[in-house]
């Protein structure tokens, strides 16, 4: 059973960075969102017919096994205008199982976080959001409804993820 996860921010500016693997209220992922992948981007990209098939999907996964290396590195990697890949190291803490409330060491680990760009933060202000007066929720494109995000957890308490 995974240790519990203290999911109150750190600092960090929840509208402008998501560690990945890390899930706070507002980045959970919206029911009418579409999930594009890796697969359907390749083939969006030998749509434009500048090449193959075969050329992109290997450009797309040396691309992202180059980013995957430099963070295993250590390293940052800066995109302009897109946003910027950190490695952090997470602090060694001590937490409680919610079950048995025993305490128990979590061990220092790596994650990544991510932070947008200039040019997709106003991108993403740009997109439409309506929301429903009524409900509070958020209408889509699509018409469904989803509940507004809510804020994060700043009292401390753990969750555990699983």
């Amino acid at each position: 059973m995974p240790a519990p996860v203290d999911d109150a921010s750190e600092g960090d500016n929840f509208t402008d960075s998501v560690a990945v693997g890390f899930t706070p209220a507002e980045t959970c992922r919206d029911p009418g969102m579409a999930t594009i992948t890796k697969k359907e981007l390749i083939d969006r990209i030998t749509e434009t017919g500048v090449c193959k098939r075969t050329v992109v999907k290997r450009i797309v996964q040396d691309f992202l096994d180059a980013i995957i290396e430099e963070l295993g590195n250590g390293n940052r990697l800066e995109f302009r205008d897109f946003g910027v890949f950190e490695s952090r190291v997470r602090a060694a803490r001590r937490a409680q199982n919610p079950k048995t409330l025993d305490k128990v060491h979590v061990p220092p680990k790596r994650t990544v976080k991510f932070k947008v760009g200039r040019v997709m933060k106003m991108r993403l202000r740009e997109a439409p959001l309506e929301v429903d007066e009524a409900t509070g929720l958020t209408l889509h494109a699509a018409g469904t409804k989803t509940p507004r995000p809510t804020q994060p957890r700043n009292d401390g308490a753990a969750r555990s993820r699983g």
